[in-house]
């Protein structure tokens, strides 16, 4: 089934190391909203006949929208597409937006899963993010969604950055843990140009990443998360079995979305479309009738590469049957060759037709995938 992803630009603060579309500025959130219902009707046909498995609010904070602001989006959505009964509908949330009454008008939504952005459970780590909640709320908005019947939660950590030790990295780990959530997400941070981070990098103001610190911890969370029953199903993704994100596993293996908001992208099939990463235009294009979208027509390569890209980070990693009948047996024969020196060092396992990464092999999942890409076979 389809998915729908839903992009809300708005956060109270900005955080030092992200890049993603936001303001911290709710002057248009009014507009916005109204904007984003016009674009699902003028999308309304982008899906026909399929019904819709996954819809997920990502930003930004989504959390931080009124509750009939929500309401508004959810009317219009159910107006203009066929949601399936078990859908999945995510919302992305802070802590500090999880009070008693956000979590209750939740519940008086379609919502049924929360993503919260946890990012650590230590308040100094927190500051230094400069994240809007401290580490009690962390801990208390996961409890409190529980006891309201919220069970189906995931959280954020990030590692990798220079004030988190392995002790308080695994402390982190084992408190997610204790907390009993099904799901758990976890990125090395990356300084990512033109943030507050990088600035302060440049400046001399703030140590770098450290990668042997990164791939250490990356290693310390996967030998955690082994003995805890997890699944590593995803590079920067663990669950219990059957507690994969379907959203987030529907986008790696390639089914069709629909991108909704200022930034978002959307995936037909064969084509991506992006939609224009600027409040004022996105509002101003779609009130006069059409859509802030660029349209990115995806060649044969392309498309192979993205398969590479996405399966390679999964538990269920490349086919090379599925790459034969998608793509044609020259793909094929190339990947055989290309995969030889990986299963060779250890870093690519072979299983029958399937190709995943080791443990060691995940530490360099990117790069190993762009060794694998394919260039001339048009």
């Amino acid at each position: 089934m389809a998915g729908i992803y839903i992009h809300i630009p708005f956060c109270k603060k900005a955080c030092t190391y992200c890049d993603f579309h936001f303001t911290t500025s709710t002057v248009y959130l009014e507009q916005m909203v109204e904007a984003i219902c016009k674009e699902i009707v003028l999308k309304k046909n982008r899906l026909a006949n399929q019904q819709i498995g996954s819809v997920y609010f990502g930003g930004g904070t989504p959390s931080v929208l009124p509750t009939a602001a929500l309401q508004q989006i959810f009317g219009t959505l159910e107006t203009h597409f066929n949601i399936a009964s078990n859908a999945e509908i995510t919302i992305e949330t802070n802590p500090d937006d999880l009070t008693a009454k956000k979590i209750a008008d939740f519940r008086a939504l379609p919502i049924n899963r929360f993503s919260i952005g946890t990012q650590s459970f230590y308040h100094e780590d927190l500051l230094w993010m400069n994240r809007a909640h401290n580490a009690d709320e962390a801990i208390a908005s996961i409890k409190r969604s529980q006891d309201a019947g919220f069970e189906n939660l995931t959280i954020d950590l990030i590692y990798g950055y220079p004030l988190l030790s392995d002790e308080k990295w695994k402390s982190n780990i084992n408190t997610a843990f204790e907390l009993q959530i099904p799901h758990l997400s976890a990125y090395a941070l990356t300084v990512e140009p033109r943030t507050a981070l990088a600035h302060a990098i440049d400046k001399g103001k703030q140590r770098n990443v450290d990668d042997e610190q990164s791939a250490a911890q990356f290693l310390m969370l996967i030998e955690e998360i082994n003995a805890r029953g997890f699944e590593h199903y995803e590079i920067s993704n663990y669950s219990l079995p059957g507690h994969y994100a379907v959203h987030n596993t529907n986008y790696w293996k390639g089914v069709p979305y629909l991108g909704i908001g200022p930034s978002a992208h959307g995936f037909d099939g064969n084509d991506r479309l992006i939609n224009l990463a600027n409040n004022a235009k996105y509002i101003e294009t779609i009130f006069a009738g059409k859509l802030p979208e660029t349209v990115e027509t995806l060649t044969i390569n392309d498309r192979f590469n993205e398969y590479v890209m996405t399966s390679l980070r999964t538990m269920w990693g490349i086919n090379l049957k599925e790459i034969e009948m998608r793509f044609g047996a020259v793909y094929a024969d190339q990947t055989k060759k290309q995969i030889k020196p990986f299963v060779a060092n250890g870093q690519l396992l072979m299983e029958q037709d399937t190709v995943k990464l080791s443990n060691a092999g995940k530490l360099f999942a990117d790069g190993i995938a762009a060794e694998l890409f394919a260039e001339d076979n048009e």
